[in-house]
């Protein structure tokens, strides 16, 4: 992935006390606790939104990969799913790092406040072309105690009800669902067994986040390194 060199990031102090908590993270703390999902328009800290946004539109084609389904052996693409193209974050260049250190701080406060045991974090950028989805999935399945929470950040400047591109979360008995348009520093957060969840097709190009947290897995015949 490219360095990209962006302004120095206000992100919230590692030592900082619970009355210097982001309203964010407590705002979806609360959510998590009631419902077990959060929608915050516009949420994501707009330095850091900015950031993101350019470092993703620097981004050459060559560095995305066609979207699959599965995990290891049972990894595959599979058009009919999902159509998307995705970038892993790693971490290598200061925009990157900025994200999982926010991701990091956030997984700390929700460990504390909710007892969850979060114990990594993956995420990638997701790029969806003119017409592309991903159909109604659940992003892990109850008892296999891989991904906890999933989280979505947008990227997407200007984006209007005519450009599609929603996510549909499943929240409820008989298919009641919430759709959030994926505007500009819009963070979504949801419990990953408990919600399914779709992107509708695109009318134009359509940037996100997706990550996940995940528990420990590690047993005395293996060992769970961090994602």
């Amino acid at each position: 992935m490219k360095q990209t060199n962006v302004v120095a990031l206000k992100l919230p102090a590692r030592n900082s006390g619970e009355g210097d908590v982001p309203h964010l993270y407590e705002t979806i703390a609360n959510d998590l606790l009631t419902k077990g999902y959060s929608v915050n328009i516009g949420g994501l800290p707009p330095d850091l939104t900015h950031a993101l946004w350019t470092q993703v539109q620097q981004l050459s084609r060559r560095e995305f990969a066609p979207a699959g389904i599965g995990r290891e052996q049972d990894h595959m693409v599979n058009n009919f799913v999902r159509s998307d193209e995705i970038c892993w974050i790693t971490g290598e260049s200061e925009t990157g790092a900025s994200w999982l250190e926010w991701a990091t701080q956030l997984q700390a406060y929700l460990n504390r406040r909710l007892l969850l045991g979060l114990f990594s974090f993956e995420s990638h950028y997701a790029h969806y072309a003119q017409g592309d989805f991903y159909k109604k999935h659940l992003d892990a399945f109850k008892g296999e105690a891989n991904r906890t929470l999933s989280l979505v950040a947008y990227l997407n400047p200007g984006w209007q009800p005519d450009d599609g591109g929603e996510l549909v979360l499943y929240t409820g008995e008989d298919d009641q669902t919430l759709r959030v348009t994926p505007g500009f520093g819009t963070v979504v957060a949801f419990l990953s067994e408990e919600f399914p969840h779709e992107v509708l097709p695109a009318q134009r190009d359509r940037y996100s986040i997706a990550g996940w947290f995940r528990v420990n897995q590690s047993s005395s015949a293996r060992v769970d390194p961090p994602a």
